[in-house]
């Protein structure tokens, strides 16, 4: 095929304007992607518009405002008022355009507006997902885990020279043993181990890395005595009552030496302590406390005074021994609390609570690339804000009534907190720092800060799933992406029944093996372990031997009936449910017409990007045959009747013949010819190997499509298939087409220009009627045939190149 007469634009700058979207209203669409063309009409009526096809192509290239002979008068100038709507109505645009959603646009009727729209806001929340995952994996390292493993195993499961380990501790006896060898043995490191002294003073550092911050605590909470009623029966043996921990029957007396504060009874709000969740109940802050010294020799005395003088009685319910130490290697904090809970019944159940934090933020470069990370979330938080603000305030309260606009205000809020909190802790942690560094003897109270820290690290976990589950979202469009979420919601209300009845069983299950086996199974002890137990046998993951030994008779037959009835019937009727829901799903969504997915505006940018390189290509080479027509000096007169004749209007000329002309004196000397042609020639090659690349990859693509399987042809046999060999001359023929359409139109423009439109009032009052029928997309562009109807009342009857325009009054049409 012949090359296109007419052309985008110029390419002797590089720079590249869309021509179908700068062509107005009365552009070409491709309809190839959202059904079939309307027909042409054979009677067309236009007002014309008198902006050129390519207007500031060449001239805004080479910035020449030089306009075309046939322009209108200018317009005149915008009144004040005018001026202050466009400035309205240009903020609105910008903020509809930053902040525009699917619920903020009227997409009901748009299905390309509403996948581009849905893209975009994909793409920038992908780059906020992006952002919250380094702040949220900036936090912590897998030295976190090492760390906590070796405090683990200093204070944990290290036994002393009696064998005694914190996690073997059955009585008070025990405890102090551990205190008096494991803990103060892994408290205290002054020295190397070939007993060189560390040159550290007084100061611990426990496995020469971890500073020992402050000193550490014990503290310890009694109940009263006669806290609980002793039977009449046995009054005369039994002399004192000590019921199991409540707050309300704390002893807040003093006992033993009197003197200190390990005998004397300090609230919560006294020592700024906190409740703990222990495995039996949840303690208070308060209670007897005694902070330790900085040396082993002066603790292991003060361990000793207390176990002299009874420190822990029939009374006590809980020991807590606190203490934190820091690593600059990983600039990490652990915080370590060993607890020893004394039942009622008598015996100790060790437990240790150690967390290890990162408290202070900003010291490395990868700290800092952190911080920045920060405010970017902050600016995408203020975002996000907006943008509900925006949806909230358009959609009301039935904004609530979709999951996913729920979803995006708990992650704000999360958000928000999460931001309050950061805050915070630098604040706080900067001021308790302060206070150790001035006294270095009293106790380093982390617990708070590390409770906090470990809660908002929960939370940024918490908030991290919720925007990737959020991911869904924005991929709903696709009918693929839908299965999952229109399978859950059809089957709903069946589940839901069906729930009913399931746990229904299931209760009564857990309530028959927690009187059952709750005395001796400890997966049975309570009635939220029963539950949690059944649900591990759902799994395969059970102890029958256990079960068997608590009751040897109804043991076997609850293990027997539970994974008939539960297993069998019940989860898979479950399944079966959502199998059914499935396919019907499935059913419907492979009978529905396709509708305009993301692949398809790819392909159609794809097209255009593919004829804007060939109609560039074939401006420049236009360009070089008005060259090669000249012999010699070109005059501009030549140079714009050769370029006239090829279809290009007087500005694009003229800015195309300036830019050359370095004297001005209206001829290109023989320098200025070379110079014109060794620019084209580079840039014409470097097109023509960018459009040669672009269709070698276009039909690549086509030819590694995969084979389409037999099953899915004869489930698709009402569809029309072709073969490659077809598909890509049918592709070729339709890319012609679309560059033919594009010259008849510029072609078209220029005879409009032309018929005597020469001033603005005529442009509104003139009424053409206008009909382009072209046979053959290749003869159409070569030769440039164009057909023409207008109304026989025109008074101007021109002609153009091989182009017959016949005036009558009933508008018939010939070539």
């Amino acid at each position: 095929m012949k090359c296109l007469n007419n052309r985008a634009e110029s390419h002797l700058t590089g720079q590249v304007e869309c021509e179908l979207d700068s062509v107005g209203n009365g552009a070409w669409v491709n309809h190839g992607y959202c059904g079939s063309p309307p027909p042409l009409p054979r009677v067309v009526s236009t007002i014309y518009n008198p902006q050129p096809l390519f207007q500031g192509s060449m001239e805004s290239m080479y910035k020449l405002d030089t306009p075309g002979p046939f322009h209108p008068p200018p317009e005149e100038p915008p009144s004040a008022e005018q001026s202050q709507v466009k400035k309205q109505r240009g903020c609105c645009s910008f903020i509809k355009g930053l902040w525009g959603t699917t619920l903020t646009e009227n997409t009901s009727n748009n299905r390309e507006l509403f996948v581009r729209t849905t893209l975009r806001e994909l793409l920038v929340y992908l780059v906020f997902l992006v952002d919250i995952c380094l702040l949220t994996y900036g936090m912590t390292n897998s030295s976190t885990y090492y760390y906590t493993k070796a405090m683990t195993d200093l204070f944990v499961n290290t036994a002393g020279e009696s064998g005694v380990r914190f996690q073997s501790i059955g009585t008070m006896a025990d405890f102090w043993t551990y205190a008096q060898g494991p803990l103060l043995d892994g408290l205290y490191w002054t020295k190397w181990y070939n007993n060189q002294s560390l040159d550290s003073g007084d100061q611990s550092f426990i496995y020469y890395e971890n500073m020992l911050l402050g000193v550490p605590r014990m503290r310890q909470i009694k109940i009263k005595n006669n806290s609980c009623k002793v039977h009449d029966d046995f009054q005369d043996e039994i002399t004192g009552c000590f019921d199991v921990y409540n707050e309300k029957k704390e002893q807040d007396l003093s006992f033993g030496l009197i003197n200190g504060t390990a005998w004397t009874y300090h609230t919560e709000k006294e020592i700024k302590g906190s409740s703990h969740w222990g495995l039996l109940t949840t303690y208070s802050g308060a209670g007897y406390y005694q902070d330790l010294d900085r040396t082993k020799d002066e603790s292991a005395v003060i361990v000793a005074e207390l176990m002299d003088n009874l420190w822990l009685d029939r009374g006590t319910r809980v020991v807590f021994v606190d203490f934190s130490t820091y690593n600059a290697n990983i600039n990490m904090f652990c915080v370590i609390r060993l607890v020893v809970e004394f039942p009622a019944t008598g015996g100790a159940i060790p437990s240790y609570q150690i967390r290890t934090v990162k408290l202070i933020r900003y010291i490395t470069y990868w700290d800092y690339f952190i911080l920045g990370c920060e405010m970017v979330f902050c600016l995408f938080i203020l975002y996000y804000i907006v943008e509900e603000s925006l949806e909230l305030r358009i959609h009301k309260f039935s904004y609530f009534k979709s999951i996913w606009n729920i979803l995006d205000l708990v992650v704000i809020m999360l958000a928000v907190v999460a931001i309050v909190f950061n805050i915070f802790r630098t604040v706080k942690v900067d001021k308790l720092l302060g206070k150790l560094l001035e006294q270095p003897d009293i106790y380093a109270d982390f617990e708070f800060l590390a409770f906090w820290q470990t809660q908002y690290n929960n939370m940024n976990a918490v908030n991290l799933f919720f925007a990737w589950i959020k991911v869904f979202k924005y991929i709903s469009f696709n009918k693929t992406m839908t299965q999952l979420s229109s399978t859950l919601g059809r089957c709903a209300k069946d589940i839901l029944g069906f729930a009913i009845m399931f746990f229904i069983v299931f209760f009564a299950y857990a309530q028959l093996g927690y009187l059952l086996f709750g005395t001796e199974v400890e997966s049975f002890s309570t009635f939220v372990k029963c539950i949690f137990t059944q649900f591990r046998i759902i799994l395969g993951d059970f102890d029958y031997d256990a079960i068997d030994r608590a009751n040897r008779v109804l043991g076997p037959i609850y293990f027997v009936t539970y994974v008939f009835f539960v297993f069998f019937v019940l989860l898979n009727m479950f399944l079966a449910i959502i199998n059914d829901t499935y396919s019907e799903v499935k059913e419907e969504l492979s009978s529905q017409k396709d509708e305009l997915q993301i692949t398809d505006i790819i392909k159609q940018s794809y097209m255009k990007t593919f004829m804007k390189l060939k109609l560039k290509k074939e401006k420049i080479s236009d360009v070089q045959k008005a060259l090669h027509s000249g012999s010699g000096e070109i005059e501009f007169k030549d140079f714009r009747e050769t370029l006239k004749e090829m279809g290009h209007a007087d500005h694009e000329i003229s800015a195309a013949f300036s830019r050359f002309d370095r004297d001005g004196n209206q001829i290109l000397d023989k320098d200025e010819q070379e110079r014109m042609k060794t620019e084209l020639e580079e840039k014409r090659d470097a097109v023509s190997a960018e459009l040669n690349n672009l269709g070698m990859n276009y039909g690549k693509e086509l030819l590694e499509k995969p084979p389409v399987a037999s099953n899915e042809q004869k489930n698709n046999s009402s569809q029309t298939s072709v073969d490659q060999e077809q598909f890509l001359k049918l592709a070729r023929q339709v890319l012609h087409l679309e560059s033919s359409v594009a010259g008849i139109t510029a072609r078209i423009e220029l005879i409009m220009e032309k018929l005597g439109l020469q001033e603005k009032a005529k442009w509104n009052e003139t009424a053409g009627k206008l009909s382009v029928n072209s046979n053959d997309s290749d003869e159409t562009a070569s030769d440039g045939s164009v057909l023409v109807c207008v109304d026989r009342g025109t008074k101007a009857e021109p002609s153009y190149r091989r182009s017959a325009v016949h005036i009558n009054p009933t508008y018939d049409c010939h070539m």
